[in-house]
């Protein structure tokens, strides 16, 4: 047997064994290095949801998880958006001015959204934290006024906002429903918990 048979028996043991400890090695460091990702739930909690809003019919609502609160989006009749002009001597805050939930400028109008047929809001009442129930059917109604358009009426309490999640004055919610930063991807997607483009 010659030097050099058993020179290259020794290099083919020491690859081997040298890629067998890279890969053990690499094996190893994938589990610890991946402990310090963000878990699923931590990643959910602050990131933005995307929502298919195309299904969403005239009157329909349609609720999503954002940062672990209900979104609410409302998707308004024309004559629901015509109502809300109707309100705004009764109301507590018809321009959205109040700051304990900023209201963001392009949700500073009327309808209090980007888009007049779509309503985006947080379904959180800003009393004591209390989800209000769905009334959009306008007329008389058990704890609503006679003259009632449409909106939601807390069951704690009483609060009722119109269809824009604006608070009627007199009542125990201090603050209009929250506007969560959103945009629109397109007609059909609408990203919550972001408003600027990357």
């Amino acid at each position: 047997m010659s030097d050099q048979q058993v020179d290259h028996g020794k290099r083919t043991w020491l690859i081997a064994t040298s890629c067998a400890g890279a890969v053990g090695g690499v094996a190893t460091a994938v589990p610890f290095v991946s402990t310090f990702a963000p878990s699923e739930r931590a990643k959910a909690a602050g990131a933005p949801v995307e929502v298919d809003i195309s299904g969403i019919k005239p009157g329909e609502k349609l609720t999503v998880e954002w940062r672990g609160k209900p979104v609410w989006i409302v998707r308004r009749t024309p004559e629901q958006l015509a109502a809300l002009s109707k309100f705004d001597s009764d109301l507590a805050d018809p321009n959205s001015v109040r700051t304990a939930y900023p209201t963001p400028d392009y949700a500073k109008n009327g309808a209090r959204s980007i888009k007049p047929e779509f309503l985006v809001v947080v379904g959180i009442c800003s009393h004591l934290g209390c989800s209000p129930s769905d009334k959009f059917q306008a007329g008389p109604q058990p704890s609503l006024p006679d003259d009632w358009h449409g909106g939601f009426l807390c069951p704690c309490h009483g609060s009722t906002f119109d269809l824009a999640g604006r608070v009627f004055k007199n009542k125990p919610a201090p603050d209009n429903l929250e506007v969560p930063p959103h945009m629109y991807l397109s007609d059909a997607k609408l990203l919550i918990g972001e408003d600027k483009k990357a």
